[in-house]
């Protein structure tokens, strides 16, 4: 069966619809010369590869070359009772699938929203059919279907210290993961873009639309700030390179207070 990918967000489809609903929403963008398919077989002969890298003791990063739909960096958590996949980027080959294999196995396949679905399912596939957890809240974004698709919703714990959350905001389902064991015991938010890493790395944004620059507003930002600031943590990781690499926990709240007073109009007097 061909599986269709968007080539703009790199998400799976069943058939190739007159344009990926994902991209046509306000959050994301459909190009100016039109909605444009590819497939698996199409990105491997176009020479499409995988590269997966160790980014601290226990979380690896998987990322393609060139770089898939968005080009979001997928992560990998490493416990004794096995990984997690969060954020399946939307191509996956032999190399990727045998490095995640030596690990150890993967027990589940998390995005943290829609726009990150990638080939979630694919990956579901070539990793013996893992199961495939989407938020309860964004399952009508789910645009290629299969069995081992399974919602979920409010915390979950999917390994012993991996704990699911969801404080919505860039999509109602929006979630992020807490892994306890991670900065060297310190606790690490792997945060997508739920709370997105700014390039200062001392401050992160809050957005319902990342491209088309649409703000959540101050009370959102303050609830998902809250949400998240329930676990202890030191390092925040994004959906690409960027990182908070210390004091990640007090970035957040101090993020999302600055958030609240622009919004509030507090800083006006700054822009005229």
């Amino acid at each position: 069966m061909t599986v269709w990918i968007c080539a703009t967000c790199a998400v799976e489809h069943d058939e190739p619809v007159e344009v990926c609903a994902i991209c046509a929403d306000p959050r994301q963008w459909v190009p100016a010369d039109g909605q444009r398919w590819t497939t698996l077989a199409e990105m491997r002969d176009a020479g499409y590869r995988t590269r997966v890298v160790e980014r601290e003791p226990g979380l690896w990063a998987i990322t393609s070359r060139p770089a898939a739909g968005i080009g979001q960096q997928s992560k990998v958590v490493r416990t004794d009772a096995g990984c997690l996949l969060f954020d399946p980027i939307g191509f996956v080959d032999d190399a990727a699938v045998d490095a995640l294999q030596r690990l150890g196995p993967v027990v589940a396949i998390v995005a943290s929203h829609p726009h990150m679905y990638g080939m979630q399912v694919e990956w579901s596939r070539a990793l013996g059919d893992v199961p495939v957890l989407v938020a309860e809240k964004d399952r009508e974004w789910v645009a290629r279907n299969d069995p081992m698709i399974r919602t979920w919703s409010d915390d979950l714990e999917i390994l012993p210290g991996v704990t699911l959350a969801q404080p919505g905001g860039h999509f109602p389902g929006s979630a992020v993961v807490h892994w306890a064991a991670g900065a060297e015991g310190r606790g690490v938010i792997l945060a997508s873009d739920t709370v997105f890493a700014n390039p200062d790395r001392t401050s992160v944004s809050f957005m319902w639309s990342y491209p088309n620059r649409i703000p959540l507003s101050g009370a959102v930002a303050e609830r998902v700030a809250a949400h998240v600031c329930r676990f202890a943590f030191d390092r925040l990781y994004g959906n690409f390179d960027n990182v908070i690499p210390s004091g990640a926990r007090e970035v957040v709240r101090r993020s999302a207070d600055r958030h609240l007073r622009w919004a509030r109009g507090d800083f006006d007097h700054l822009t005229a």
